[in-house]
């Protein structure tokens, strides 16, 4: 049974030290108290990211502390320990969260949520029984690219009213994020948003834009806040676009661990986003923010050679008994305004780039026209809409979910056409650039 639920873990070597050439690999273990050590470097990696959404969303940060938690449990178990990671908040929902919870109160958000992660189960479920093939042809690279990349743009809007209100606190950190992820060594530099929150509160800090009314009122220990949620049809429909953008992050989460254990892990991708899914759905049933397997985590991994799934046992107990201190999450919510937008200025230019890094990756040919109308097409829909939305008869339609749809149309239509017209593109080899081709 143990096994099954990844709880067997071997002693590597004599438990103290890393032989030269290994890791300490998922199934394997240091002796527990570096194990636990490693397990709080896990904890403060994914600290930052984890608690600025619910800083950003309004949520209770206990809350999403709690759920981050038990979906990190949660993935372990489901994925057997062959796949470590940590299940942090997703910031792929906040454009979402942000259009529900202004409709229909953070009730309706946490609907969306559920119906995320009930959508992402569901996805994991067909992955399991028939591979990843089917959503490569549905989502091709241009088509992921640019739906990851509408996200983060969709989200530009927001950060200018702490542009405009509070610059000095929201460049400053802005500032401190991105000297301290190249200043910095090892873990320090890793956790740059973190030190980025830090300089950013102290600076808001000096100019009296924090008020610590509330943490001096809250108690060291104490139930975190639970929300029940309702479900409403437009609000499923803007969030069903951060499915694509889980699904990327999760299969990208697992190709990496199995590049770096040297471990074939191509029968786990589906039950990875079945963990991912429940984790999210677990989260949107009682009140946390969305999930997603954190690359965070994946940089502690590397510099430390452990991959111990023991170790996130550990960082998922922490983050649990993190989140019965009401005391924790009152500090979280003095972040202000300017700290918040000023991560976001980052962390949504993050998320588009990250789309802008799948075309890279890929070799997306723009000289096809397709691929070129497809993603300049969406990402203007997207931007342009920011947090403006589209109302087609009682249904009511945001930027990202409006981009996601034209992106996926106008990809199938232009492709389905050209191929039975016998226009589609065809590309040269990479020395020669491509043909032109008959639509373009």
């Amino acid at each position: 049974m143990s096994n099954r639920l990844g709880l067997g873990w071997n002693l590597h070597g004599d438990g103290r030290t890393i032989r030269p050439g290994t890791v300490v690999a998922p199934d394997e273990r240091l002796n527990w108290p570096q194990t636990i050590g490693v397990g709080v470097q896990h904890v403060m990696a994914m600290f930052g990211a984890t608690v600025l959404v619910p800083a950003i969303t309004g949520f209770p940060a206990t809350t999403t502390l709690l759920f981050s938690g038990l979906g990190t449990l949660l993935f372990l178990i489901v994925t057997a320990g062959r796949v470590p990671s940590y299940l942090g908040s997703s910031f792929a929902f906040l454009a979402p969260v942000a259009a529900a919870t202004s409709s229909y109160g953070m009730s309706g958000a946490l609907g969306g949520i559920l119906v995320t992660g009930a959508a992402l189960f569901l996805i994991g479920l067909i992955v399991q029984k028939s591979g990843t093939d089917w959503i490569h042809r549905l989502m091709p690279p241009v088509v992921m690219g640019t739906i990851v990349a509408l996200i983060g743009l969709n989200l530009a809007s927001t950060t200018l009213t702490p542009m405009q209100e509070v610059p000095l606190t929201t460049f400053a950190t802005v500032g401190a994020i991105v000297v301290s992820a190249v200043l910095f060594k090892g873990l320090l530099g890793r956790l740059s948003i973190l030190v980025g929150i830090v300089v950013g509160y102290l600076v808001a800090l000096v100019q009296g834009q924090i008020d610590f009314s509330m943490v001096s009122e809250a108690g060291w220990a104490g139930l975190p806040a639970f929300e029940t949620p309702t479900f409403h049809l437009d609000i499923m429909l803007v969030f069903l676009p951060v499915v694509f953008v889980l699904i990327a992050e999760n299969i990208g989460h697992v190709k990496t661990v199995s590049l770096m254990t040297g471990r074939d892990l191509d029968d786990v991708y589906g039950r990875a986003l079945m963990a991912d899914g429940a984790a999210t759905m677990l989260a949107g049933a009682g009140g946390g923010s969305g999930t997603t397997t954190y690359a965070e985590n994946i940089g502690v991994m590397a510099s430390s050679r452990v991959y111990s799934t023991a170790a996130y046992w550990v960082a998922g107990a922490v983050a649990i008994l993190l989140a019965f201190s009401p005391k924790v999450g009152a500090v979280i919510n003095t972040i202000p305004a300017g700290v918040t937008g000023g991560a976001g200025i980052v962390l949504y230019g993050m998320i588009g780039m990250i789309g802008a890094r799948l075309w890279v990756q890929n070799r997306v040919n723009f000289s096809n026209p397709i691929n070129l109308m497809t993603a300049g097409t969406g990402l203007i829909v997207a931007i342009a809409m920011g947090s403006s939305a589209l109302m087609f008869g009682n249904l009511q339609l945001g930027g990202i979910a409006v981009g996601t749809i034209v992106t996926l149309l106008i990809f199938h239509v232009m492709t389905t056409v050209a191929r039975a017209r016998g226009t589609e593109p065809v590309d040269a080899p990479e020395d020669q650039g491509s043909q032109p081709s008959k639509i373009g």
